[in-house]
Formats: C-alpha cells, structure tokens, sequence
C-alpha cells in the first residue's frame, strides 16, 4: 500500500477543514486534507460570517468574493417576527451595522454554507502546501508517540498517510473523538429538526421585510432562512419521536404546504430542493486535545444554529491551532505550546455554546407559549447582537504574559464589545493613514509575531536582535502620530494602552501576546517574553 508522508494530516472538508487547511499553508505546513464526500456541501446549513471570521477572510484576501456570493448587509442583517412572512402585523428589527462600525474593519455577513465553502476550497486548493483530496474516505487512524497513520479509500485505491499531527473536523458525530474515548458534556438534545430547502419567489413578496431569520408562529411555528433572499429559502420545524413522529413524515406535498402556511400565500408555488434532518444540542468535548490528534469546529463543540456561533467558533479554533503547530513543527517553540489550544479554545467554546443555548431557550419558550411573541422578539431583537461575544473574548494562558490590568467589565459581555490591546485579547483595529489609503491596524498583522511601538521608541532595533537571538521571524511595526515615513494615527498610542517607548507584541492570530506601557526597550525582555509565549521553558 503506497504511503504519503505530511506534517498534518486534516479529517473534513467543511468551513472548519478547509479553513485549517488554509491557515497551514499560510504558515507554511504542509498538510493533506481528506472529505469523504465528493464536493463541497449543497445544503446552506451555516449562514452567518461572524465579524471576526470576516476579519480572518480579509487577511486571506477573499473578503471580495465572500461579499459577493453573499447578501448586502442592509437587506439581510435584520430578524422578522409574525405569524406569517405576508401578514399585516409583521416586525423587522435591523442589525445596529453603524453602532459597531468603529469597531473592525468589517462586519457580520451572510453568505450560506454552499457558497461560502466553494470560496475556502478553491483558495486552499490554491495554495501550495495544502493537498485537498475530496471523495477521500478515512478508515482508519492508528496514532503512536511520534504521529499519526491513516488509512484512505478513494476512487483510486487504497492508500496511506503518515502526518505528525491530525486536526479531526469531522463533525458532530465525530469518529476521532469517539476513537479517542474524549466524552462531551452538555444537556440532552433540545429538539429534533428538519430544515427544508425550498425555491418560491419571494424577494418580490418580501421586499419591504427582507431579512436572515424570520420566527413565525401562526398556523406553524418555523424559522425562515434566506439564502439569496430571492428565490432560495430555507425553512426549519421540529418533529416529537416519542408522538410517533419522525423526518419521513416530511414528505414533498408536506413540506410544500408548510411553506404556503408560513409565507402566508396558499397558492404559492414552490419547488422543494432538499430536506436535511439535524439535532438540536448543545455540547462541548472534555478535552480538545489527545497526544498527536486535536478537535477543531463540531467535533470539539455543538451549539445551537440560534446566533450563528458554530461555524464561526470553529474558524477560530483553526486560527489559533494553525500557528502553533507550524512554530513547533519548526522547532520554535516547545509541545507545552500544543497544550494551550484546548486552554485557550474550551472556554471560548463553552462560553459561545451556552449563549447559542440561551438563544434557542428563548424560542422554544415562545413557541411553547412561555414568552409572548412581544416577549420573545423584545429579547431576540436584543440578542442579534453579539460583537462581545464575537469579538471580546480573551485567552488565559502559558502563550500569554499578563500585564496585571483587569479585563474591560461591559454591561453585557454578550452584546458589547470594548476593545482593549490588554493581553489576552483581541488586537483592537484602529484606522492607519499608511502610503495614501486607509487600512487597519489588523491588516498589518502577517504570519509572524508582531511588535507594534510608537515610531522612535527604539523598540525595533531590540526586536531584531531577540529574534535574531531566538531564531524566530518577528515583524516589526512603528506607527507614527504625524509622521507619513510611517503607517501614522494620531490616536493608536493611546488606545492601544502604551506610551512613546511602550510596546505590544501581537500574536499571529492577532491575539495580544504582551504589553508594555511603557519603558526602556531591551533585547533580553523581548528574549524573555518570546520564549514565554513559544512556551520554550
């Protein structure tokens, strides 16, 4: 049996996979990825492009094309409530797109599933340390100390693949992470689901009320999804087994009439695409990492598809495993660095799936006549906005060198966001004059660790020597009040929390690594503090 050898071998080609896929390469690991199926989902499952995913889009430079395969922001960041799409007494409550603006350079978007992965697949088809291998089955997975050996059926034959290290993206019901005996806690499945694919012209129809989600609760209670928001809709029911229901009981004339009922049009027509029966739950595993194999997107955490959190959540988690596994396969840094993936990403996991809990309990409540519908849509109104959640959370742990200043404490950590370049988080974006155009501070960020001081610091000339004494890449970037010799903000200093010689070091997932306020600028801190975060000790 031939045999291929790579640094990580990836299992699943979703948004997850493929994004791993892309972030390896990007740091130069060589990777195979195997999708058993033969392309990319047909079924726009996931829709929302949360803002940080679309920050992590932009820094692949697809933004373009995911904007536009998706919705304008305008006509579709908005939730509907009414007991029908058409009735009188219907509510539109729109996305706060200008309140959150200063914030990113980009924002929410919705782009479905189906064409969202055709754009990851071809950008991480096109790079080239990534081998993407579809209608490539693995059957089986044989892990020792030093890596992994997997077994692929394809069209072709059978074959081997010999990887240091495997990111299973293989779903919910993941088979790595029963392999590995790694338990999932959580409640029981909320509700089973059906969600029907459906094409009927309703852009016209709906022209006044165009939205992402719409909650009807009239002759049915359902979620309407758009997808193109003119004739490709998605409808979303639930079905009881312990009534004697079941998803067979779905058929076509079935789900058409569903459609008419909750459109509120009885003689519209309607073409019935697909339908996809799917579980409702909200889970996360106990560990995200075992020995040589980690748990990326749906295998390592399931939240409920109320938020839009799930796919979003599991880019993140490839954006902060991508970068350390390329340190380490590189000799930069020690495997205690491994370790940090499942500290850091756990409990951003738990924290995402019990707010998608929270989201779903607040439907179900309505729709169980818990809540009135003025109830429910006062609180979903409210909790379409999530950019504390999205863009707020912080990491604690060995990869971060604490600067001792307590964590911002909004109101509501869900909804509001206050940037901050303490360690831990997020860098904040702020607005550059950089060579006659305006970019983020985000999209200076490359593939390394990056010291960011104000211009004249002397920073820089420390930066080099540490790396130069570590053996690590480090870019250096100077910002300038007034000067245009440099990428130049007047307000950058202080809303980064640093003085003229202070100094940030910004990981490369754009997470804050260390910070200094202030100080005189020295080769062996930065030795020190590199070595710390590369957990080399």
């Amino acid at each position: 049996m031939r045999e291929n050898e790579v640094e990580v071998l990836i299992v699943g080609g979703g948004p997850v996979g493929l994004a791993t896929s892309i972030e390896l390469s990007r740091h130069g690991v060589s990777s195979v990825l195997v999708e058993k199926h033969e392309s990319t989902s047909i079924f726009p499952k996931a829709r929302l492009v949360s803002t940080r995913t679309m920050e992590i889009v932009r820094s692949w430079g697809v933004q373009p094309e995911v904007e536009a395969a998706g919705l304008p922001r305008d006509d579709s960041l908005a939730l509907g409530i009414g007991p029908t799409l058409t009735s009188p007494d219907f509510r539109r409550e729109v996305a706060r797109i200008h309140e959150d603006a200063p914030q990113s350079p980009t924002y929410n978007y919705i782009c479905a599933q189906d064409g969202f992965e055709v754009i990851l697949r071809e950008l991480a088809e096109s790079l080239p340390s990534g081998d993407v291998r579809f209608a490539a089955r693995m059957t089986a997975l044989d892990v020792d100390e030093d890596g992994a050996t997997a077994t692929i059926a394809a069209a072709d034959g059978e074959y081997q693949v010999r990887a240091r290290y495997v990111v299973a993206a293989d779903g919910s019901r993941s088979g790595i992470r029963e392999s590995l005996g790694v338990a999932v806690t959580g409640p029981p499945p909320l509700s089973h689901m059906v969600s029907v694919l459906f094409d009927a012209d309703l852009g016209t129809l709906l022209h006044d009320r165009l939205g992402a989600l719409y909650f009807v609760y009239g002759e049915v209670y359902c979620a309407v999804e758009s997808v193109d928001n003119r004739r490709r809709w998605t409808l979303q029911t639930g079905y009881e087994p312990d009534q004697g229901e079941s998803a067979s009981d779905f058929t076509h004339e079935n789900c058409v009439e569903l459609v008419r009922a909750a459109v509120g049009v009885a003689d519209l027509p309607v073409r019935i695409v697909g339908m996809l029966p799917w579980t409702q739950q909200a889970v996360v595993a106990e560990e995200f990492r075992g020995g040589r194999v980690f748990l990326v997107g749906d295998a390592a955490h399931v939240a409920t598809p109320q938020g839009g959190f799930g796919m979003n959540c599991g880019i993140q988690d490839a954006h902060n495993l991508a970068w350390k596994l390329a340190a380490v396969l590189r000799g930069e840094a020690g495997d205690a660095l491994l370790d940090t993936y499942s500290t850091e990403r756990r409990p951003v996991a738990d924290w995402t799936v019990q707010e998608s809990l929270r989201n779903a309990l607040i439907t179900i409540d309505m729709m169980e006549d818990r809540l009135t519908m003025q109830e429910a849509g006062d609180i979903q109104a409210h909790r379409r906005r999530a950019e504390g959640l999205v863009l707020g959370f912080h990491y604690d742990s060995p990869a971060v060198v604490a600067d001792g200043t307590p964590a911002p404490a909004p109101e509501d950590p869900y909804e509001i966001y206050l940037p901050t370049a303490r360690p831990g988080h997020r860098a904040p974006h702020v607005w550059l004059s950089h060579q006659g155009e305006q970019v983020s501070t985000l999209d200076m960020l490359g593939t390394s660790h990056t010291l960011m001081s104000p211009a004249g610091s002397g920073w820089d000339v420390a930066a080099a020597e540490a790396a130069d004494r570590l053996g690590v890449a480090l870019d250096v970037l100077l910002i300038s009040a007034d000067d245009p010799a440099f990428p130049m903000s007047p307000s950058w200093a202080k809303e980064y929390g640093v003085g003229d010689t202070g100094a940030v070091l910004v990981r490369p997932d754009g997470h804050v690594a260390w910070r200094r306020a202030e100080g005189v600028p020295a080769a062996d801190d930065l030795v020190t503090v590199l070595a710390t975060v590369l957990c080399r000790g």
